[in-house]
């Protein structure tokens, strides 16, 4: 995967380059929202396990911080601004 994107980068034709990384740019909106959703069911499935995996083992196997797992967990995407707010604020 990141040999194809290697390899969009190195194109010599400026316009073909534009082009191939306006459809990867497209496709990726798309295909993140399912990406995320494949990766949550990881974790959940991870968690329903008997006994429950860990947050920290979940985190290490996936190569993702803890915080990280927790936030996928509960559905979390971006950049914190679909997470509620603490009271009193």
């Amino acid at each position: 995967m990141i040999d194809a994107m290697d390899a969009v980068e190195a194109m010599t034709d400026p316009q073909e380059r534009a082009k191939a990384i306006s459809e990867l740019m497209a496709d990726q909106a798309d295909r993140g929202k399912r990406w995320r959703e494949l990766r949550r069911k990881v974790v959940l499935d991870m968690r329903a396990q008997d006994p429950p995996v860990s947050y920290r083992k979940i985190a290490a196997a996936l190569g993702i911080g803890l915080a990280t797992v927790q936030d996928i967990e509960r559905g979390y995407t971006g950049s914190g601004r679909d997470r509620p707010r603490a009271s009193g604020e």
